[in-house]
């Protein structure tokens, strides 16, 4: 199983049901945009960043999701069964959830080798922030890693593991993908969109200080464009598996970052529970 198909330039049709949303875009400024991870010291503002929301149609890839691949749209779909039965288990997550998605992401990418380095629960109705470390879905476009802060949480991440050569293992190709999943219920409310790849222009994405209490992070923004197409997947369930490729270290061809954000969807019922969902990030190397 390969969604890394070759590299070729097509157009997706568009010829999909759709919805129409507000998404929210960065306003450029000259400032660099700066957003702490915690409550900042008195008298910072926990961002200096402006956003502006464009109503804009969200296509349903579900038709065409096996012509969608990482390396031409950014992003990609697939059925996956997990026998994780309790993603809340952090134990379980690792031991059970982390094997699975890597041999997943060999399967999917060829890649050779595969570090996970971090996972995120999202769940708007469970996330106490500086008490639990369950989050709420991010509703700005955004990519997580910038063509810098890719290599530097590379390196941070297999020096942390005690893996030997990592400057030639950064010298060949490498990405980092997020592997997304439901993890209870099909997901109604604030499910993700992606922007495919190919109507971003470089110039759309702004680099941004991402503030820890430990260390800064880069990641980019994205300003308006109307050339942006956007595509999500409904109703997804814990046995379906969406891949988000946020860097590439390839720079001939590939898609290097993907666009994404959770969106109001207006067709979800008023009543319709919390979307829960856990994310991974991983390093995926590809042959030399």
């Amino acid at each position: 199983m390969s969604l890394n198909n070759q590299v070729i330039d097509r157009p997706i049709s568009l010829d999909l049901p759709s919805v129409e949303a507000n998404l929210t875009y960065l306003i450029p400024t000259a400032e660099k945009p700066v957003n702490y991870t915690y409550e900042p010291p008195a008298g910072i503002p926990r961002t200096n960043a402006t956003y502006q929301t464009y109503k804009l149609p969200i296509y349903n890839a579900r038709s065409i999701s096996e012509n969608i691949s990482l390396d031409r749209e950014g992003f990609a779909f697939t059925g996956h069964n997990t026998n994780v039965r309790n993603f809340y288990d952090e134990d379980e997550v690792r031991r059970v959830y982390y094997p699975e998605a890597e041999q997943l992401l060999k399967e999917v990418t060829g890649g050779t080798k595969v570090v996970i380095f971090d996972h995120t629960l999202r769940n708007a109705g469970q996330s106490k922030p500086g008490e639990n470390n369950i989050k709420e879905p991010a509703k700005r476009v955004h990519n997580d890693f910038t063509a810098k802060s890719g290599y530097t949480r590379a390196r941070l991440e297999l020096a942390a593991r005690g893996i030997d050569d990592i400057d030639a293992l950064l010298k060949q190709r490498f990405a980092i993908i997020n592997v997304w999943r439901a993890i209870t219920q099909p997901i109604q409310e604030s499910p993700l969109a992606l922007c495919d790849a190919q109507s971003i222009a470089p110039t759309d994405l702004v680099a941004g200080d991402l503030v820890y209490r430990d260390r800064v992070g880069e990641t980019y923004g994205v300003t308006y464009n109307s050339q942006h197409k956007w595509f999500y997947f409904p109703q997804m369930h814990r046995d379906e598996a969406l891949f988000i490729k946020c860097f590439d270290s390839a720079e001939d061809g590939y898609a290097r970052f993907a666009a994404h954000t959770a969106f109001e969807d207006p067709t979800s019922p008023a009543n319709a529970p919390p979307r829960e969902s856990i994310e991974l990030r991983t390093l995926v190397f590809y042959p030399a």
